[in-house]
């Protein structure tokens, strides 16, 4: 599905339905009242939650964005191209691409300053988010 519905939790009513990608959503992560996406169509949006709007698209990977994480004002987001990379929320800059995986990066997650990626390669690797430097690699 190319969309993003959103709930009521405690009603089970549809709220609202985020239209936007042109290909697969495959991740999604909230954040306050903004929601990020991943999608195959190789981008990540940033929506405002209440609106439904689009606030801004992310676009720097090569191949279908699998995962998506946010820790305050950074994004990361994994993908099909092996890389990691790490974004400015507000800008929409690209802070850092992390290099590593020799297989697509299926999942992220973020957590002050570190960051945990797993992939295909069957690695999960621990990486510093300040210096993209990868403090343990687990096989």
């Amino acid at each position: 599905d190319r969309t993003i519905k959103i709930w009521n939790k405690n009603t089970g009513a549809l709220v609202r339905t985020l239209e936007g990608h042109t290909d697969w959503v495959r991740s999604v992560a909230v954040d306050g009242d903004t929601i990020i996406s991943g999608s195959s169509d190789y981008t990540i949006k940033i929506w405002n939650k209440n609106t439904g709007e689009v606030i801004r698209t992310l676009q720097g990977h090569t191949s279908y964005v699998h995962s998506v994480a946010v820790d305050g004002y950074t994004i990361v987001s994994g993908s099909k191209d092996k890389t990691i990379k790490i974004w400015d929320k507000n800008t929409g800059d690209v802070i850092r691409t992390l290099e590593g995986h020799t297989s697509y990066v299926h999942s992220v997650a973020v957590d002050g300053y570190t960051i945990v990626s797993g992939s295909k390669d069957k690695t999960i690797k621990i990486w510093d988010k300040n210096t993209g430097d990868v403090i343990r690699t687990l096989e």
